[in-house]
């Protein structure tokens, strides 16, 4: 008897098959319940020592870019979240960052830590931009998140990290911030 295994994508695929056939085509409503989805094996994100990010920050040659990549890190940030954030969404007075329609279209607040506003106010100092915090190429529309995600990987390439670095991994990383203070944010 040879077993073949199949992936969990592949494995829903043929239960929505089946919940479809009984419960669409034969009118068997009772049996669709009988036939669970696989649930995903959930997987422990990567983390970064606090040498990995020091490296990988240090290997962010641009300052728009290395700064956004720390916003992602240290505010547990989506990078479409990122990109979008405005001026006006850094509230330093109460230590807090508005996130305007995150995941599922809602609005919420998270905690500005002092060092990221200290990275975040040396950054504007430097650039001053108008509206948009990480201004794209052009200063009226946001930064392109594709944009941000190669510069991360082009980062995690040249620290010569052997794990795997997105920008989501960053996120992850935001229960353990630690935003290098031995290399000045200017360049």
């Amino acid at each position: 008897m040879v077993s073949t295994a199949t992936s969990w994508a592949g494995f829903n695929v043929a239960v929505c098959a089946l919940r479809f056939f009984y419960g669409i085509t034969l009118g068997r409503t009772a049996m669709v319940d009988r036939i669970p989805y696989a649930r995903k094996r959930r997987q422990l994100p990567v983390i970064l020592s606090a040498e990995e990010v020091a490296r990988f920050f240090a290997a962010v040659p641009s300052l728009k870019h290395r700064t956004a990549l720390m916003t992602a890190y240290a505010a547990g940030l989506r990078v479409s979240e990122v990109v979008r954030l405005k001026i006006t969404d850094i509230d330093s007075g109460r230590k807090l960052i508005r996130v305007e329609q995150g995941k599922g279209g809602r609005d919420r607040y998270i905690m500005l830590s002092p060092q990221l506003l200290v990275v975040l106010r040396a950054y504007w100092r430097q650039t001053r931009p108008a509206h948009w915090l990480f201004p794209g190429q052009d200063d009226n529309r946001p930064l392109d998140a594709s944009v941000l995600q190669w510069a991360c990987r082009n980062a995690r390439t040249a620290a010569k990290l052997g794990k795997p670095v997105t920008v989501h991994t960053l996120r992850h990383n935001s229960e353990y911030p630690i935003i290098p203070s031995h290399r000045p944010i200017v360049a």
